[in-house]
């Protein structure tokens, strides 16, 4: 039996973010990579950030870098200034 008059879910999209094409991430420049690190200290998905996939190998290397350096922090982010 085919159940009839059932609704159908639609489903919304957001407009993409999109990044600019010449960007370049470098392990060095910790204020872009912060834009693309929660504060929690995961890197943002591409589904979020908007990055192509060759971006985001790049930043995903980036921010690996500049985590060992110990210019990035691991964890979540914490101000002791304050």
């Amino acid at each position: 039996m085919a159940v009839s008059g059932a609704k159908k879910k639609r489903r919304y999209s957001r407009p993409k973010r999109v990044l600019d094409p010449n960007i370049r991430f470098d392990y060095k420049d910790t204020q872009l990579l912060r834009r693309f690190v929660t504060e929690h200290g995961k890197i943002v998905p591409r589904r979020i950030s908007g990055a192509s996939a060759q971006q985001q190998r790049e930043l995903t290397i980036a921010v690996k870098r500049a985590r060992t350096m110990a210019l990035l922090g691991h964890g979540p982010t914490i101000d002791f200034r304050s």
